[in-house]
């Protein structure tokens, strides 16, 4: 037959038909049953109500009827007669054996033949009723497992097939990704670059003696580049690439992790040289107990498997595993060890450079006007991962595209910064006092920056809610900084002061505007006195020396600080936050007519740039 040929060239479209065919029987089964049950039940309990509404009558009464005429027809339903009259659609019952209603019927001398007399036996019919009602619950109760299995087990061949491992394989259909797509992070992208050689060339380091590393990890902060950068190897290195997550591997039986990893790895090992890429292996491998916290058995027998295969007592050559973790600090020691992970590369924010860069990569395919700064856009988003970056120029254009402008302005690109940082505009109804009081409470912030020696210059202020603040100063650093020195952390506690010092010269009144300012300032000045030793205490460390919890705080851990020096510590802070929130009161104060200026050019304008903010209060002088 011509029709039957392209299913005997694709044995998956038959696969397919059959799984169809299958799916379609076995929910038609369950609606015909059901629905066939729940009619004989309901035509049982009907007609036994029907019949037990019967009036009853006697024999006699019946004899006497038959022989006059009345009677149409007469039924013998195992011990009941059921009497049906010509001018009556109901019918009269009367229980008793069928043989002993005809034998009296002969006595009475009428003849049986002569009425319409019918016979229904049902014992038979309800013997075998009863025999399917115990039977089919218990088929439906095994094909219903069966059909919880099938959908179980997702989009594997099999039933039984939960210990397969859940990884994508990449191989002719790589990702268009390559280190072309990758900016920001050279260190790590050289460091992956050399694995890829690695596997392209095994006999260039094997000649020297050199061996595959085994595991890369990739830790750093969320939006780095971890993921990208794996992705960039397996369009590099043009070997199988194997790609999971590392919640994938746990599933509500017990020792399904340990044969997925067993599963993954032996198909990597047939593939090889191949790739492994874990992302968040963090949800397996985290640190096993160590009796003060309570264990995972399922999650700690996965990551016991995964220390096997990496390196235990068989070979695992040309298969690299990489994995990506935010939280490095959580990870089981043993999994970090050479032989395992060989290398921990650090995946961090993107430093000047490595942000522009990263825009020049992201900014393709987007018309852009020629007034826009690509460097002050850089000097701009300090503290910006790649993904707040990518982030950033996706909502400019969104944002263009909504005024109806064919290019991007450095005006969308400010608005989308502002909107992936702090939220997009709230437009909540003020009134003018709540509005003037908020602007006099950003200007403070931004007076007492401008004119503290060791500040950076205010880039923008408004009044315009966005999240939970119902206003903003922004303040980016010039450039990149690895230190931070006591002068300049003493000065970032007085800016925070400066907005309720704003309040209390203006109105002679505070409000709780200031509440998350507070908040900042204190743990800032907690951390000089705790951690980095800068104050009158002396350089020590009163904080805790190891985490416990996988929430980085302490567990049962024994407080080696006394009572005393903790109430020195509390005091230290308190003479830390009164004495800078003096000098913010101070600044305000003498910079009271510029503080006006800044706070009506903000209410008629809601928000001020760099270069509008220094119009009315001067250019503020460089840093050295």
């Amino acid at each position: 037959m011509p029709n039957s040929k392209p299913f005997k060239k694709n044995g998956n479209t038959i696969k397919k038909i059959a799984e169809f065919k299958f799916n379609f029987d076995l929910k038609t089964v369950f609606i015909i049953f059901f629905v066939g049950l729940f009619a004989y039940y309901l035509f049982n309990s009907l007609s036994k109500e029907v019949k037990q509404a019967l009036p009853e009558k006697s024999f006699t009464t019946i004899v006497k009827e038959i022989k006059e005429g009345k009677v149409q027809k007469v039924e013998i339903v195992d011990n009941k007669i059921l009497v049906y009259y010509k001018n009556e659609k109901l019918a009269l019952t009367y229980k008793e054996q069928g043989e002993s209603f005809i034998k009296t019927l002969k006595d009475s001398n009428i003849d049986p033949a002569s009425l319409n007399i019918v016979i229904k036996d049902t014992q038979g019919s309800v013997g075998i009723i009863n025999f399917l009602s115990n039977i089919i619950p218990t088929i439906l109760m095994v094909a219903f497992f069966i059909f919880l299995f099938r959908q179980a087990k997702g989009a594997q061949e099999s039933v039984f097939s939960f210990g397969q491992s859940r990884a994508k394989r990449f191989n002719k259909d790589l990702p268009k990704i390559t280190f072309k797509n990758v900016a920001g992070i050279d260190e790590a992208k050289k460091e992956m670059e050399e694995v890829v050689d690695f596997l392209k060339r095994p006999e260039k380091y094997k000649k020297l003696g050199a061996r595959t590393p085994k595991g890369v990890i990739l830790v750093g902060p969320s939006g780095c580049g971890k993921t990208l950068l794996a992705k960039a190897v397996a369009g590099e290195a043009g070997v199988p690439f194997f790609s999971i997550a590392g919640s994938e591997f746990m599933e509500m039986l017990v020792g399904i992790g340990a044969a997925r990893v067993r599963d993954l790895f032996a198909t990597a090992k047939k593939s090889a040289p191949s790739i492994i890429f874990i992302d968040e292996v963090d949800a397996i491998g985290r640190a096993r107990s160590v009796g003060i916290m309570p264990s995972h058995d399922e999650r700690e027998q996965t990551l016991n498997q995964i220390l096997v295969e990496m390196d235990g007592f068989t070979p695992n050559e040309l298969v690299v595993v990489i994995a990506a973790t935010n939280r490095g600090d959580l990870l089981d020691p043993a999994l970090l060890r050479p032989g395992r992970f060989d290398r921990r590369i650090m995946v961090d924010f993107p430093d000047l450079e490595g942000r522009k860069e990263i825009i020049k990569i992201h900014s393709r395919g987007k018309p852009f006007t020629n007034e826009v700064e690509w460097d002050k856009v850089a000097k701009r988003t300090v503290g910006f991962s790649g993904a707040d970056l990518e982030n950033m120029l996706n909502e400019a254009a969104i944002f263009a595209a909504r005024h109806g402008k064919e290019q991007i302005a450095m005006e969308d690109i400010e608005e989308a910064a502002t909107k992936v940082k702090l939220g997009p505009e709230k437009k909540r109804l003020q009134s003018d006092l709540d509005k003037k009081l908020t602007a006099y409470h950003e200007a403070g912030h931004a007076i007492v920056s401008h004119f503290l020696p060791h500040t950076d210059p205010v880039h923008r202020i408004s009044i315009v809610s966005r999240g939970l603040s119902l206003g903003f100063t922004l303040i980016p650093p010039v450039k990149d900084k690895l230190h931070e020195t006591k002068t300049n952390l003493l000065e970032r506690i007085t800016v925070m002061m400066g907005g309720r010092a704003a309040e209390e010269a203006i109105f002679n009144e505070i409000t709780t505007g200031a509440a998350n300012d507070f908040d900042q300032a204190t743990n800032i000045a907690k951390a000089m006195i705790v951690e980095y030793g800068m104050s009158d205490l002396g350089p020590i460390n009163f904080g805790p020396t190891m985490d416990v919890t996988e929430w980085g705080k302490t567990y049962w851990e024994q407080n080696t600080v006394s009572q005393d020096m903790l109430a020195k510590i509390d005091s230290e802070v308190k003479k830390i936050i009164t004495s800078r929130y003096k000098v913010a009161v101070q600044t305000v104060k003498e910079n009271k007519e510029l503080l006006d200026k800044v706070a009506e050019a903000l209410m008629k304008t809601e928000s001020l740039d760099q270069d509008e903010f220094e119009k009315i209060v001067g250019i503020k002088p460089k840093l050295n």
